[in-house]
């Protein structure tokens, strides 16, 4: 069992790139229903990686906490289950 969250981040605001507090997560492309196959991206010893699905460019940024971007609003928020 994982040890800690894969944060989520979406571009549904269409920006080219999106600074992020994690090296370790998933791009969920747009917010549902316009979404593309939810991808596990891991930066490794990079700074940066371009989302297969949708070429948004995530950078790390290590002044963000692992949940928060620039522009901030990228987190997507997995509902709860019933």
């Amino acid at each position: 069992m994982a040890g800690h969250v894969v944060p989520h981040f979406h571009n549904s605001a269409g920006v080219p790139k999106i600074s992020i507090g994690a090296k370790e997560f998933m791009c969920v492309g747009a917010l549902p229903p316009y979404d593309h196959p939810h991808v596990f991206l891991d930066m490794g010893s990079d700074d940066e990686i371009v989302c297969p699905y949708c070429s948004t460019l995530y950078k790390f940024d290590p002044h963000l906490h692992g949940t928060e971007s620039t522009p901030p609003g990228a987190l997507f928020e997995i509902p709860a289950a019933a």
